[in-house]
């Protein structure tokens, strides 16, 4: 990957002094420093051999129950005599903040971005927010054509000279950039071109909303495809601004939020929330997808998550994580990391080591009715439906209670296949 790096440590290895590099890793190092000054100026130390990016990552507040000690200054002094000073995600966010004087971004709970320039904090978000902006990969003047369709088709827009990656340039040397875009207009499919526009646009509007916790920049600070899109999409900078401005109002009224939850085309509706499968979240309505990225925003959206799960009451969101959701007719929940947007306070619970975990129903409910999986998982519990395995639905949310229906009503699981449970011995 050509990539050069360097480590260092005060303790281990102290001989050659550490230099400036585009990225710096502090990683899991503020959470074993014991002296609040000698924290915060390793922290500045770290931000003052940044060119690009700081990476801090440290411990936080849900691991106390594995850390075992006694509470020492701001930390616990473990049975092993060492330090830990775990941090809550905002809390840590906040550390690193005051100590770079730049804003950050959460990119996971407990690991923060600290950009050295805003247009590249910008860009990162941009690239968070509107992936279907990614470009694929030419092998010849052809593919390299049929890229730009491609590009055209998703974006909604023909793409400018200025963001074209510079690998297109020699394989499309041979067109001028009228015929080129000729050739792109007569060959993408008009239909894709409206959806793609209408997909930029929201996610314009989306990025703009997110912008302003911030504190929004002037245009010319954008990044390029933002800045694009806006000359495409909108009459003005000012007006993007403007509708991004009332896409966050609408956040605060709990009947448009609840109004968008039930149209939604994805997720399953409960009393309290609605529930989305992580590949179906972009296509939710742009207030609860906005509704989603506050809340990332705030405390960091884990890296390793399955459902999303909003609630149209207050402002809370959660991410759950059933690792083998696509693999098990009914997979456990591992883990639930939330955050409370009216109180900024995140909840992380583990179900780990739980005897009786909770599991899921209905599968095909969280996910986009065209997704390839949706109907074996329909079939599932069509079939559990008619065996009368939903008769009692307050005992199936966990392991033992499901355990218990699947032999009142004599079945088991076979992959997503349900059978009637084979009893006795096989004949000879």
């Amino acid at each position: 990957m050509n990539y050069s790096v360097a480590a260092w440590d005060p303790f281990y290895h102290p001989e050659d002094p550490p230099g400036t590099a585009d990225v710096v890793l502090l990683t899991y190092v503020l959470n074993v420093i014991e002296n609040p000054e000698e924290r915060r100026k390793s922290l500045q130390d770290a931000w003052a051999l940044t060119r690009t990016v700081l990476v801090v990552s440290s411990r936080l507040t849900w691991e106390r129950a594995k850390v075992q000690g006694e509470q020492f200054s701001d930390g616990v002094l473990t049975r092993r005599r060492t330090f830990q000073r775990l941090f809550s995600p905002a809390e840590l966010r906040s550390y690193v903040e005051d100590a770079t004087g730049v804003r950050c971004v959460s990119a996971a709970p407990g690991i923060i971005y600290a950009f050295r320039s805003n247009e590249t904090r910008l860009t990162y978000l941009a690239r968070k927010i509107i992936p279907h902006a990614n470009w694929l990969t030419p092998e010849d003047p052809g593919t390299a054509v049929a890229a730009v369709v491609d590009y055209a088709e998703r974006s909604g827009r023909l793409p400018k000279l200025e963001e074209i990656p510079s690998e297109f340039v020699g394989l499309l040397a041979h067109l001028r950039t009228t015929e080129l875009q000729r050739i792109v207009k007569m060959s993408a499919d008009p239909e894709k071109v409206h959806e793609g526009a209408k997909r930029s646009t929201l996610s314009t509007l989306l990025f703009l909303a997110v912008e302003l916790f911030d504190g929004r920049g002037p245009y010319s600070s954008l990044p390029l495809p933002i800045q694009l899109n806006i000359r495409a999409f909108f009459s003005t900078y000012k007006e993007a601004c403007r509708r991004a401005d009332r896409l966050l109002l609408k956040l605060r009224d709990d009947s448009y939020v609840h109004g968008a939850m039930r149209a939604s085309s994805v997720g399953k509706l409960t009393p309290t929330a609605l529930y989305v499968h992580r590949r179906a979240v972009e296509r939710m309505p742009i207030i609860l997808r906005l509704y989603e990225h506050c809340a990332s925003i705030a405390a960091g959206r884990p890296t390793s998550w399955t459902i999303l799960k909003l609630r149209h009451e207050g402002r809370a969101a959660s991410w759950l994580d059933y690792p083998h959701f696509d693999t098990d007719p009914h997979p456990r929940l591992r883990s639930s990391y939330g955050v409370d947007l009216t109180t900024l306070k995140e909840s992380f619970t583990s179900y780990e080591d739980a005897l009786n975990r909770p599991l899921l129903h209905r599968k095909h409910e969280f996910l986009a009715a065209d997704d390839p999986d949706a109907p074996k998982y329909r079939r599932l519990t069509q079939a559990e439906v008619r065996a009368g395995l939903y008769a009692n639905p307050h005992v199936i949310g966990n392991e033992e209670g499901w355990t218990s229906e699947l032999q009142r009503c004599d079945r088991e699981l076979q992959g997503h296949r349900l059978v009637r449970r084979r009893t006795g011995l096989d004949p000879l």
